[in-house]
């Protein structure tokens, strides 16, 4: 089932390789014996098929995101009052996860976008880097350019891995145009996708431009509307 391969890569999500001074890689699997526990019954929930989904592509979990629940762009506030799962160890709110699950809604329904779409990133850990008050921020894979040196080859073969999971890679969603251009170079090399489909960021959306936000939901809907006519 696709359930259980996704499932069995995040039971091995693992980063061991180097990082530039200042950033850390958070693990909620292993951080977190819930976020296992709820991780396995999302999928389990809306992936248990061998349905072929469209990837969409984030950056890298947030903190308050998939790095707790770990289920991408999922609060939560969201994991219990859309997907039915709550977790008792953490309580979190996290502002892409806002927009995401009203786009959902609007597509109709977590059921029917969990049927047609995988969510995931290129790099499926939360990454942070230490400011200079000593606090610990979210953090892009793309922010330095040391970071996306050290990251990209594990980036790469996450990729592919997703991929091997069984999804349609003749289009795919990406999230965050500075997210595109480097999503855009490891395709060019590696030929992974067919159509990259470019998408402003949720975080990008609820923070900037909330006023408009029912405009880039329709523009998510239009775009994400057009496997319904391929099927």
């Amino acid at each position: 089932m696709f359930s259980e391969r996704v499932i069995e890569f995040n039971r091995k999500l693992s980063y061991k390789g180097k990082l530039p001074e200042g950033f850390q890689v958070l693990n909620p699997y292993m951080d977190n014996p819930e976020t296992m526990k709820v991780m396995q019954q999302f999928y389990a929930k809306f992936y248990n098929d061998n349905k072929k989904r469209k990837f969409i592509i984030g950056i890298n979990p947030s903190r308050h995101g998939a790095g707790v629940t770990g289920v991408p762009f999922t609060d939560t506030k969201r994991l219990e009052t859309a997907c039915g799962i709550k977790m008792h160890s953490a309580h979190t709110h996290e502002v892409s996860s806002v927009f995401v699950y009203d786009m959902i809604e609007s597509y109709g329904g977590v059921k029917k976008f969990y049927k047609r779409f995988y969510i995931n990133s290129p790099f499926p850990l939360a990454i942070v880097r230490k400011a200079k008050s000593g606090q610990w921020l979210n953090a892009n894979y793309y922010d330095d350019k040391n970071l996306f040196e050290c990251v990209s080859e594990f980036m790469i073969v996450s990729l592919l891995k997703h991929i091997s999971m069984g999804l349609d890679t003749s289009e795919v969603f990406i999230l965050g145009k500075k997210n595109a251009d480097f999503i855009g170079k490891l395709n060019a090399e590696h030929k992974m996708f067919g159509k990259l489909t470019i998408l402003e960021h949720p975080r990008f959306i609820q923070q900037y431009k909330s006023k408009d936000k029912q405009l880039y939901i329709d523009k998510y809907i239009l775009a994400l509307s057009g496997i319904d006519q391929e099927e």
